[in-house]
């Protein structure tokens, strides 16, 4: 692939990751977005699950089997290795569009906090969920994790650059800042209904199955040793009260190599 197209190509899949998150947002806060986790017309129940259950279920077999160092291996036999971080992360938004479109809603209400201090108290529990999503990003290699990193340095015909492992910031504290993230934004709600709960329980079981079974089992090939004494240091999700381990800056990780 040409310096320029490969270029050119990683910035549209990037921004089309921006547009992806921004939608995100607004689909499972049920806020700004024309068509959220909530909205539309409630169809036959059980319909409604298996359409809702496929969709979630293809965002995962995206999302983990594309990571997987084998699938890498085999389809950088066809796609550049310049550009097969910006494909995947491409794929990975495709994925996720697509249920934001054909998702059906479950409106029947499970909670609804009406009072304005706790709602506005999950609405900023919720917040800061996001925020450690996209914050999570920048504190292992937000460019890498996004392929502009790969295509830029195709661009100045750099040799990919191995990545190291690293311990800045939240994961000194717990092994998967990122995908805690995601689970504050998925929970933290005022009103959850029962599409909203089946979105955030199969997305917490994803993400358990994902990032403990798949994950560290990539990373501990990778990374062996260090790996797995971090393993046993660091909690995966919830921080132990004045433990953490020392920060180590390496200049990218090793985690968006092998990202569930």
């Amino acid at each position: 692939m040409s310096k320029a197209l490969a270029f050119v190509y990683g910035i549209v899949c990037y921004v089309i990751f921006l547009l992806t998150f921004v939608w995100a947002i607004g689909f499972v806060t049920d806020l700004v977005v024309p068509k959220t986790i909530d909205s539309g017309l409630a169809g036959p129940v059980l319909i409604s699950f298996l359409v809702d259950a496929v969709l979630l279920g293809l965002f995962a077999i995206q999302h983990s089997v594309m990571a997987r160092p084998a699938f890498k291996s085999w389809w950088t036999g066809f796609v550049s290795p310049a550009v097969e971080r910006s494909t995947y992360v491409l794929a990975a938004s495709a994925a996720l569009l697509l249920m934001f479109w054909q998702w059906r809603p479950l409106p029947a209400t499970v909670w609804n906090v009406e009072a304005a201090g706790p709602r506005a108290i999950l609405w900023g529990v919720c917040a800061l969920g996001w925020c450690t999503v996209l914050f999570g990003t920048f504190m292992i290699s937000h460019t890498h994790l996004f392929g502009l990193r790969q295509v830029m340095d195709h661009v100045r015909g750099r040799s990919e650059r191995t990545p190291v492992f690293q311990t800045r910031w939240l994961y000194r504290f717990i092994r998967h800042p990122l995908m805690l993230g995601f689970l504050i934004a998925f929970w933290a709600t005022p009103r959850m209904t029962v599409g909203h709960l089946f979105f955030a329980a199969m997305s917490t079981g994803y993400i358990l199955v994902a990032t403990l079974a798949f994950e560290e089992r990539d990373l501990e090939r990778y990374l062996g040793d260090d790996y797995r004494r971090y393993r046993r240091q660091v909690p995966a999700f919830v921080p132990r009260l004045g433990h953490s381990v020392p920060a180590n800056r390496g200049e990218e990780s090793a985690r968006e190599a092998t990202a569930s």
